[in-house]
């Protein structure tokens, strides 16, 4: 049966009627519904918020390296301290590390580039702050439906945004009803707010259907590879932050690992790998576990055991690809739109500001009686805001890099060094970025192989291992939700031009080529797999994959990541 089919037969859909809808229960979603409660009380009016989380719990999918810049959160809740917000580890020392194959330079502290100053932010696990979030958002007054997946947007008759429907529960793999069959529900508001993170589902239609990022730059995005370690007490330095440049890195890619010291023994670390890399025979994870053999990195885990696993996209732009963020009906916050300052290697603190900014302008308009237009205050306090200034700050770093890593070295240095120190505080001038992700792998034969050593399941380990530790799960019984548009797709071109490069962008071994009976080759989607990190959807050369949101509750259940 189509959707269609299944409305006709089993609906009409159950509807609930909220003033705003947020969709994500993230930093920026869970943002945006604390403020508009809290200004709802400082008013003395009431106000009606509700939160859709896919995850099993909030917190649940969350993932981030993560070293915290507690601006946002301290103008969210000044007495953060006071009510317990996990923010345990303050930074005490930044290492940068320069490495080759075998050995590593560190940058004096007086060379440091502005970007990597963490002076006065703390170390955390992010999924830990946003399950804090949760609980300060109930005890305001939002529900939160956990293991609830928005699927679909809904629109009113003129075209402005009405709220968004739940998926179906129950569906077979053949997308029929089963016998466990519950038709999903539609959550109605004045104004939806979409904070699903980086490259999100229905965001993504959002901006295609409104042409929200014409006249913009294209968006890019980097992989994050991330393992939570508890290392050997001897070992542990809380709250020193590693980054480090260069190796395994070769010169026409863009990529840098972090390793950050958490409080109790604990080691977060990982490598992000822009996902404008060229050599389809690449595999960002195959990457991160080489890294962690360099001696620099070896050091700190040698006698520590892996704890846990995840992956996600990043958005990796700038201000120039920062698409519109308003459209009849609902707003853009934090990665769904592109809020991450890249340079910093930090999102959350945008994430949230964005999600108050917009809680704001919502607020506003509600109490004005208004319903369904565009919320114009929010980009206009957006333009006047501390994170814009920040971002322009560092509006180039990435685009210095896609031209060369030498070339991202040395301006960084200028933009994040020099510049500073004569007083300006932004560069005068401005890159664009006009190529998407997509389209820059290379056809396989003009790429040279890599040869990746086999893991030894102690310091470095394979894919499905890693899985296993990421926690991921979905209904088994459930129409897949790696979709593909034209089924002929990966084997004519993406196996036979670019030697099937899904089966190594995947970080979770969801796409593998298998033979059949008769020794042609098929693409087997394994989408139980899948950490929901969305690098297929950005990667795929013909943008043939699409994510679409699988049952509620289904993916990674994280903790603390």
């Amino acid at each position: 049966m189509t959707p269609q089919d299944i409305l006709e037969t089993y609906g009409p859909r159950e509807a609930m009627e909220y003033d705003v809808v947020v969709v994500g229960g993230g930093p920026s979603g869970l943002s945006t519904a604390i403020r508009l409660k809290q200004l709802a009380a400082e008013k003395g009016s009431d106000i009606s918020v509700c939160v859709l989380e896919k995850g099993s719990e909030p917190g649940a999918h969350i993932l981030s390296g993560a070293v915290m810049d507690p601006r946002a959160i301290t103008e969210l809740f000044p007495d953060w301290k006071e009510r317990g917000a996990p923010l345990n580890q303050p930074v005490t020392g930044d290492d940068l590390l320069v490495l080759t194959e075998t050995g590593s330079s560190r940058t004096p502290d007086w060379l440091v580039p502005r970007n990597f100053h963490n002076h006065g932010c703390y170390v955390v696990r992010l999924g830990f702050i946003v399950k804090w979030l949760g609980e300060q958002a109930e005890a305001l007054g939002v529900e939160i439906f956990p293991g609830f997946a928005a699927a679909e947007v809904l629109y009113n008759d003129d075209g402005s945004v009405k709220g968004v429907a739940t998926g179906n529960l129950g569906l077979g793999k053949d997308g029929e009803p089963t016998e466990n069959f519950q038709l999903g529900m539609e959550l109605h508001a004045k104004y939806t707010v979409f904070a699903e993170g980086a490259r999100g589902h229905l965001g993504k239609q959002l901006i295609a259907r409104f042409k929200l990022d014409e006249g913009k730059d294209a968006q890019t995005y980097a992989i994050g590879i991330k393992e939570l370690w508890e290392i050997d007490p001897a070992k542990a330095k809380p709250g020193l932050v590693v980054h480090t440049a260069g190796w395994p890195m070769t010169d026409d890619t863009f990529g840098g690992g972090f390793l950050y010291h958490l409080e109790d023994n604990k080691v977060t670390l990982g490598f992000v790998i822009g996902l404008d890399y060229q050599n389809p025979w690449m595999s960002p994870f195959e990457e991160m576990q080489r890294w962690k053999t360099h001696p620099a990195i070896r050091a700190h885990l040698e006698g520590g055991k892996r704890l846990s696993y995840g992956a996600r996209a990043i958005n990796n732009g700038s201000p120039q690809a920062l698409p519109k963020t308003v459209f009849p009906g609902g707003a853009l916050v934090g990665c769904d739109a592109g809020y991450m300052n890249a340079a910093r290697i930090k999102g959350s603190h945008a994430a949230i500001k964005s999600g108050m900014l917009a809680a704001e302008a919502a607020f506003e308009a509600v109490v004005a009686g208004r319903a369904g237009d565009e919320l114009a205050a929010y980009p206009q306090a957006f333009e006047k805001s501390w994170l814009n200034e920040e971002l322009q700050q560092t509006r180039n770093f990435k685009l210095w890099f896609k031209k060369s890593p030498l070339m991202g070295k040395l301006m960084t240095g200028i933009e994040q060094w020099l510049l500073p120190k004569v007083g300006v505080s932004s560069p005068p001038w401005t890159l664009h970025n006009t190529v998407r992700d997509n389209e820059k792998l290379r056809p396989a034969a003009e790429m040279p192989q890599i040869s990746y050593p086999k893991p030894d399941g102690q310091l470095t380990f394979d894919r499905l291992s890693s899985v296993f530790v990421s926690n991921t799960n979905h209904e088994e019984n459930q129409p897949a939700h790696l979709t593909l548009k034209n089924a002929s797709v990966p084997v004519q071109i993406n196996l036979a031009q670019y030697a099937g490069p899904e089966s190594r962008y995947c970080p979770a071994g969801v796409y593998e080529f298998v033979k059949n009976d008769d020794g042609t080759d098929r693409l087997q989607i394994n989408a139980q797999n899948c950490v929901h990190c969305k690098t297929c959807d950005i990667k795929d050369p013909t943008q043939n994959i699409v994510w679409v949101t699988p049952e509620g509750g289904g993916g990674p259940t994280y903790s603390g990541m």
